[in-house]
């Protein structure tokens, strides 16, 4: 929940293509045959016109009525991430309304060999998938009448994955363990992994359909150790684009890392000529992952200046106290009438800045969760804490530690969950994500 780095905006609202528009012809997405004949891409086509048939006269009669091309409702579903590249997608892949991560460990027995054909599966998976095609095998049809929805699907690999393979050599040193801190409270159960997954879209049948299809891909190899269901504001849900809110209410990751910024690759990316780390993760990140249960009920009790005063900011816009927009530079020595600090010394947004931690910095790319409510009311709700940095030890470890010694925010969250995964480049076309950690 650090103030010094937030999720790449959201896209604008998004209007129904008008007749004559570009996009109205057809989506932009490979199609997939579906039973009957008709594609993915036809169905998506076709949305818009035939859905008052359907609810008049069934579904079969209103599919066969339809004509070939029509407008579709929104574009929403025809946004599309591209699987192979230089990076992972979902990285610095805009804010998705709906996610899934995922842990797994290897099944007994199951070693390099097993792993290396595993990670080609899933990477073949996530390629059709992303694409808007049904996956190659058993295919659920859960996401038959959508597009892709900016489906993007990212693997990395735990610290216990390299002993179980016999690849400790290539175990990079930023995977080393994270010390513990304060504030956790650990679920090991619910930390940690041999193999991680993220899964992000815009629709949440679409999520679903990856998540499914990637854990079937798993068979015999691994098995699932833990896994976790998150959300955003969905694309155009406000009238501009803006920094989304967290469960608090405040506006959260004003100060995130931006790509077009000179050192973002530094800070964020392993170099392509790595020098501590391994030659299989050039051109990968390293991703801090927390689950933080947000104490609500005892924040609620909190005043809106109360709140604003454990942040920094007003809740609502997300400006500093001293003063401003919410991108105008914080004035850490601004004081009150009564010379009191007006950004208080225990302040989230002032012990998370870079400039008060060494220049650490991590790009956050969060979800929010909730899994009901105990037998008492209490909501069991927070962040999905997803951070990415090319060194864990420069990025989260530095501004975790400074935060356990005197975070205003820190007695309204709980750690719950942790896990530090790395995650390797892009897979080359007709590649698969990790084959220079295997092939190598």
């Amino acid at each position: 929940m650090a103030d010094h780095t937030a999720e790449p905006p959201l896209t604008a609202p998004v209007t129904p293509p008008q007749e004559g528009d570009s996009e109205s012809a057809s989506p932009k997405f490979e199609s997939a045959s579906l039973k009957g004949g008709v594609s993915r891409r036809a169905l998506l086509g076709t949305a818009g016109a035939t859905g008052l048939v359907l609810g008049a006269a069934g579904g079969a009669v209103g599919y066969a009525a339809a004509p070939a091309q029509a407008t579709p409702l929104t574009s929403l579903g025809t946004g599309q991430a591209m699987f192979h590249g230089k990076h992972q997608p979902g990285i610095t892949t805009p804010l998705h309304a709906r996610g899934h991560l995922a842990a797994f460990d290897l099944a007994p027995g199951a070693g390099r060999k097993e792993a290396a054909a595993l990670l080609r599966r899933w990477s073949e998976t996530a390629r059709r998938l992303m694409a808007g095609e049904a996956a190659a095998q058993g295919d659920t049809d859960v996401a038959r009448d959508a597009g892709p929805s900016s489906l993007t699907v990212t693997f990395g690999f735990g610290h216990s994955f390299f002993g179980r393979t016999g690849l400790e050599k290539q175990r990079p040193v930023s995977l080393d363990p994270l010390p513990d801190f304060s504030s956790d409270h650990l679920d090991k159960a619910r930390s940690n992994g041999d193999l991680w997954v993220q899964i992000g879209a815009h629709d949440a049948l679409v999520a679903f359909h990856a998540l499914r299809a990637i854990q079937k891909d798993a068979g015999s190899a691994a098995r699932i150790r833990w896994q976790m269901n998150g959300f955003n504001r969905s694309p155009g849900a406000t009238s501009h684009p803006m920094t989304a809110r967290n469960l608090m209410g405040q506006l959260d990751g004003t100060r995130n890392p931006k790509p077009a910024e000179p050192d973002f690759d530094r800070r964020i990316w392993v170099p392509a000529e790595p020098t501590k780390d391994p030659a299989w993760m050039a051109n990968g990140s390293y991703v801090v992952v927390r689950r933080i249960r947000m104490l609500l009920d005892d924040w609620e009790q909190l005043s809106v200046a109360d709140q604003e005063g454990v942040i920094g900011r007003r809740k609502s816009d997300g400006a500093a106290l001293s003063g401003g927009t919410e991108t105008t530079e914080m004035n850490l020595d601004k004081v009150d009438g009564e010379g009191a600090l007006v950004v208080p010394i225990n302040a989230h947004a002032r012990i998370t800045r870079p400039d008060q931690n060494g220049g650490a910095a991590m790009l956050r790319r969060p979800f929010s969760y909730h899994d009901g409510f105990d037998t008492h009311g209490v909501p069991d709700a927070g962040l999905l804490f997803v951070c990415w940095q090319a060194d864990p030890l420069r990025g989260f470890v530095p501004v975790q530690r400074k935060l356990d010694r005197g975070d205003a925010l820190s007695k309204f969250v709980r750690h719950e969950a942790s896990g530090l995964f790395a995650v390797p480049g892009g897979a080359t076309d007709g590649g698969y994500v990790g084959q220079a950690l295997f092939e190598g």
